[in-house]
């Protein structure tokens, strides 16, 4: 199984950050919430978050960040607390607000 095969095993992977500050994820059996911050990274907008969430109904929590780049992608970094890190790339970032 490729790593996209796995970021879509579950349903569709996907990221939302939404105007209230919140926002949410899926990836792989991953699920979470999150509290989400604006900010900047290098002079570039950027967005850091905790969340809180299940890894395949095991309660599991963590941080991450983006920075949005020249070209539109997200790249960043998100933790499980005392565990593993991923790489984050969004290639198809839409700015949407929601409610």
């Amino acid at each position: 199984m490729g790593r996209d095969d796995f970021l879509d095993e579950e349903s569709e992977a996907y990221i939302r950050f939404d105007a209230d500050g919140g926002g949410a994820f899926h990836f792989g059996y991953v699920q979470a919430v999150m509290d989400c911050r604006l900010v900047e990274r290098d002079g570039k907008p950027a967005v850091e978050w905790s969340w809180e969430g299940n890894d395949e109904m095991t309660p599991t929590s963590g941080r991450g960040w983006a920075v949005l780049q020249d070209d539109g992608t997200l790249v960043g970094r998100s933790f499980f607390f005392q565990g593993e890190e991923e790489g984050v790339r969004h290639d198809q970032y839409q700015h949407r607000r929601t409610r």
